[in-house]
């Protein structure tokens, strides 16, 4: 294990934290702020930790393994949750340790759960940290940082690339990880500020236009009032919803636009197969609802917003649907699991692997009918390998035992079983908002420090995949000669890593 390399890169990301922090100053100055002195004094602490773990780093190498890039990706999104909690503790706003790490482990993951019932008691400056931390963590904290500094020579950098990827799949788009990285962030840039103007040319304030941006980017779903987004009007709902799914798309699909390949999208099955999901939920909703409607393109407009918001895993509401009929709230559940594209910001176990999930059952009630015959699962047109199936069933294995063991756990707070399972699914799925005690229009502040802190662990958990969190706590990441290391830790997680970051897409430049 290079220890010092992680020690260093630990350091490096914790400066960048604190730069972070600076826009929010720039807000509290324009609205003259006085509490924004509490920013400064974290931006102070957090800058004085990364310099001290770069201090006490001396590597003889600079390349790091899976292994390193798990440990660092897994160890990074806990320290910017704690460390990045500061100005919610320090400025008094939030005086619980544990809700204010919950608070900002939310931002960062790009949940959106909140144990905040006061939004708008905030001040502008707080507000803002709060939403940018959606926009930070929706695209990935080292993908950012990536795409500015090399963190580490030669491949190395595509371990951390992947142990962060949002989907099954990061491939390297150009030659290097860095190019990569500052690709995905162009398009990310364009998408935000294309939809920011949309928003400002619809009258919505700048400030409510940032913050939504930053939500809606990062498909995480803090608002920054009271009434979540049900105030704004319905050309800014429209908006919001629009974005929410281009966001939830497979970010090789902007790609092959961008290359003035158009004729490729089509292709790109998973893209088509969310699409065909939000459509059909979007119908059956609509119908459902009807009722409690005084036209149908209100009930249109809310059933859209709504499936646009937990598919993505954004988590923004315009309406409480709490209170919809049963089947309408089952549709948003199972929509939760699904989650949105892989290559893109949002969570759940995603499209893709829901896909391939299907292809092999439909192939074993097959393989009991015709015993004899030998068939291949084909992905887009590729036979996919048994590694790549091997990778999907270890995650979808890991993902259920976590969340059967989190609603165990949470479950010593008492509440009812709507409540504890929606807001485990809300937390792994990076959702926001769930059902019961934790709808849209209750929030997370019931739960005791034990459940706050497995609801933190589930949030992380679901944004890194599972995978990286629990290679943090497997013991033989810290042997040394572990078989962790190398080539030999990358077996079924590289194989789905190389399935779809495209669906269709081969990626090859130059």
């Amino acid at each position: 294990m290079n220890y010092a390399m992680i020690f260093r890169i630990l350091g490096w990301m914790l400066v960048f934290e604190a730069g972070f922090m600076a826009p929010s100053a720039i807000v509290a100055a324009i609205y003259r702020e006085a509490s924004v002195i509490w920013l400064f004094v974290s931006m102070g602490i957090v800058t004085a930790a990364g310099l001290l773990l770069r201090a006490v780093s001396r590597p003889r190498h600079h390349r790091i393994y899976a292994r390193e890039g798990a440990v660092i990706c897994a160890l990074i999104w806990f320290l910017y949750s704690i460390f990045g909690a500061l100005p919610f503790k320090l400025s008094g706003y939030i005086p619980d340790m544990f809700d204010a790490v919950f608070e900002t482990a939310s931002g960062f993951t790009t949940t959106g759960a909140s144990i905040l019932s006061d939004v708008e008691a905030l001040p502008h400056w707080l507000l803002f940290w709060r939403s940018f931390t959606h926009w930070v963590g929706g695209m990935g904290i080292l993908v950012f940082v990536m795409a500015i500094i090399p963190l580490a020579s030669g491949g190395s950098a595509m371990y951390l690339m992947k142990a962060e990827s949002p989907g099954p799949s990061v491939k390297k788009m150009v030659p290097k990880a860095s190019q990569t990285a500052g690709l995905l962030y162009k398009m990310y840039i364009f998408l935000t500020v294309l939809q920011l103007l949309f928003l400002v040319l619809g009258r919505m304030p700048l400030f409510d236009a940032l913050c939504i941006t930053f939500g809606t980017a990062g498909t995480g779903g803090f608002s920054v009032l009271n009434s979540g987004c049900a105030t704004y009007t319905i050309f800014q709902q429209v908006v919001i919803t629009v974005f929410m799914i281009l966001f939830g798309t497979n970010f090789s699909v902007f790609y092959l636009i961008m290359m003035g390949r158009i004729r490729e999208v089509p292709r790109v099955s998973e893209a088509m197969t969310y699409y065909g999901i939000i459509g059909a939920a979007v119908a059956l909703i609509t119908v459902n609802i009807r009722g409690s409607y005084t036209s149908i393109g209100l009930a249109i407009k809310d059933a859209a917003f709504q499936v646009g918001s937990i598919i993505t895993t954004t988590g923004f509401a315009t309406t409480d649907f709490n209170i919809w009929p049963a089947f309408s709230k089952w549709i948003l559940i199972l929509l939760m699991f699904v989650g949105a594209c892989a290559g893109s910001t949002g969570g759940g176990i995603k499209v893709s692997r829901i896909q391939v999930v299907f292809k092999a059952i439909m192939k074993e009630l097959d393989s009991v009918i015709h015993p004899n015959d030998v068939r291949k699962i084909r992905y887009d047109g590729k036979v996919l390998d048994h590694a790549v199936l091997r990778g999907i069933n270890v995650f979808i294995t890991a993902y259920f035992v976590v969340f059967g063991l989190s609603v165990l756990l949470v479950s010593v707070d008492n509440f009812g079983l709507e409540t504890n399972f929606s807001a485990v699914a809300a937390t792994l799925n990076n959702i926001g908002p769930g059902l019961g005690g934790v709808g849209p229009a209750s929030n997370f502040s019931g739960y005791g420090a034990f459940s706050t802190c497995v609801l933190i662990f589930d949030m992380i958990a679901g944004r890194l995949e599972i995978l990286p969190v629990l290679i943090l706590l497997f013991p033989h990441t810290w042997a040394e000669g572990s078989v962790l290391r190398g080539k030999h830790v990358r077996g079924s997680r590289e194989a789905e890593n190389d399935l779809m970051m495209s669906g269709s897409l081969e990626m090859e430049l130059g």
